[in-house]
């Protein structure tokens, strides 16, 4: 069910019950507890920065300070729209960013903006040259389906 929502987002709950061939209520109430497990975060668009006029993409590593913690920076962090995600690492650096810029200068501001607070060290950045694999779940997710229907 989740392949045929991530394929055909617009299919519906009737549309799915068609297409799987089993009655709506049963679509729905399977769909109602992923959601309420967390399994189904949303069904926004996926958006693409790239077609929005964000071509450049970068990861950036940040140190901070951590006696406040890691809420005042990622409250920070979250108010730059160009912030894509936000990630606490192990080993050198604290946080991890994803961030998206119109060019390369355009990226210089955005790393001014996310070093702009008194708790950020220091940041590293790294530029993406090539995306080979995007952001996806469909193999995680037919894995975690066969390892669940295997006997223990």
């Amino acid at each position: 069910m989740i392949a045929l929502f991530t394929e055909d987002p617009h299919v519906g709950v009737l549309g799915a019950s068609r297409r799987l061939g089993v009655a709506r209520g049963t679509v729905q109430a399977r769909l109602d507890r992923l959601i309420e497990r967390g399994v189904i975060k949303s069904f926004a668009p996926h958006i693409d920065a790239r077609a929005l006029g964000y071509p450049v993409t970068a990861f950036c590593t940040l140190e901070i300070r951590q006696r406040q913690g890691h809420a005042s920076v990622v409250a920070h962090l979250a108010a730059i729209p160009e912030v894509l995600e936000i990630h606490s690492i192990t080993g050198v650096g604290d946080l991890i960013v994803r961030v998206v810029a119109r060019n390369n200068a355009d990226l210089g501001r955005v790393i001014d903006q996310m070093i702009d607070d008194v708790h950020v060290i220091r940041a590293n950045t790294s530029m993406c040259l090539v995306s080979h694999l995007d952001y996806r779940t469909g193999p995680l997710v037919e894995s975690a389906a066969v390892a669940n229907q295997q006997p223990s």
